[in-house]
């Protein structure tokens, strides 16, 4: 594959501010050859990250190595590194070179480098500082190589640095660039982008008819949290690919992970005759908010979106939050268990929808703050 080819295949996709800082740092860390670290939740695209730098580096004709250090035990991972010598080990019935050694002026990308056992970091820091491949069971040095670093992680190496699981002078060396990929629900803006891109790669990967998704369905998948990230969606985004037949996608088509069941339907078809009891639907969603912990975005928003939800249940969910926050749409964000960043946008999607309740009127004395919100005041460090 050309690397105008491999510069295609492998992008960064999204509008948003935090992708266009990603941007800018992966073209500033392919301009040396400076080693990187790159931290990130699961999922959020770290090796695409590292990818880039390659494939945009004065290396990028050399090969790129990709080893994950949590999929292979010790012994395994320094073989696998630095390679081994004949006898040196069951099985060994040859001299092996390791992949550091068949990157000659390459790169290496090391994932889930905070896996590493406290050995096997030694073992790599004595690397960085000489340059230097002893195979295992040999006693010298084999040779030396020129290779540019790369290692990724989604743990906290500052938190393992303090328990004794992770060498201070090791983390000092990796981070020299520092790269740090924002979570999905970080940057909603490119939910849309993404979604609409997946639908096309996966329609074409499985030759089926290319679906469309409405708008409620698109804000709900932009209101879910994505703890799996860029991975999650991937998957939703294929399984919605295949079970549509290139039908509209609607709220009620996606898994309920990402969309609940709305208890308003499950009222429906528990009575049978289509008479919904919304003061219980209220109750059960108000419940799984102040109860449960669940975000106002995975539980109301959606049912609202699909319309399950009137106006006036929505209004006295907000009501009851109200009543329970004095009157403080701040504090209610953080009773909804919403990122207190969403304030803005909680506040614009009530006036939409004509659901913003004046304050005031809920300013009140503070022994009727009721006692189910009081928990979560305690949590906010509320007095």
């Amino acid at each position: 594959m050309s690397l105008t080819a491999k510069l295609q295949e492998t992008r960064l996709l999204g509008r948003s501010n935090a992708i266009q800082a990603i941007a800018a740092d992966v073209e500033c860390a392919a301009r040396s050859d400076a080693k990187v670290l790159i931290t990130g939740e699961t999922g959020v695209g770290k090796e695409v990250v590292a990818r880039l730098i390659h494939h945009r580096s004065t290396r990028a004709s050399a090969p790129l190595v990709t080893v994950n250090c949590a999929g292979l035990p010790d012994s395994l991972l320094e073989s696998e590194l630095f390679g081994h010598v004949r006898g040196s080990f069951t099985g060994a019935y040859r001299d092996k070179p390791g992949l550091l050694e068949m990157a000659p002026n390459g790169t290496v990308f090391l994932d889930e480098v905070g896996e590493m056992s406290t050995r096997m970091q030694v073992v790599l820091l004595r690397f960085l500082e000489t340059g230097e491949i002893q195979r295992v069971g040999s006693n010298r040095s084999h040779t030396r190589v020129n290779v540019r670093l790369i290692t990724a992680t989604n743990r906290d190496l500052q938190n393992q640095i303090t328990s004794g699981a992770f060498r201070e002078d090791l983390y000092f060396r990796l981070n020299v660039i520092r790269l740090c990929i924002p979570p999905l629900r970080g940057r909603r803006d490119d939910i849309p982008l993404l979604v609409d891109h997946y639908l096309g790669v996966y329609a074409r990967q499985h030759n089926v008819a290319l679906p469309e998704i409405s708008t409620a369905g698109m804000e709900a998948l932009v209101a879910h949290r994505w703890p799996g990230n860029i991975r999650e969606l991937k998957n939703v985004i294929e399984r919605l690919t295949l079970k549509s037949n290139g039908q509209l996608i609607r709220p009620t088509d996606l898994p309920t992970d990402v969309v609940p069941t709305s208890p308003v339907a499950i009222a429906v078809s528990a009575n049978g005759n289509g008479a919904a009891p919304h003061r219980a639907v209220v109750d059960e969603l108000s419940a799984r908010i102040f109860d449960r912990g669940e975000s106002f975005w995975t539980t109301v928003y959606p049912v609202f979106m699909s319309r399950d939800l009137t106006r006036d249940d929505l209004r006295k969910i907000v009501q009851t939050g109200l009543e329970s926050s004095n009157g403080n749409y701040r504090l209610l964000v953080q009773l909804f268990n919403m990122p207190t960043e969403d304030y803005k946008r909680f506040l614009s999607f009530l006036r939409k929808h004509d659901c913003h309740l004046p304050f005031q009127r809920f300013r009140v004395a503070p022994t009727r703050i009721s006692a189910v919100p009081l928990r979560a005041l305690a949590a906010a460090g509320k007095p």
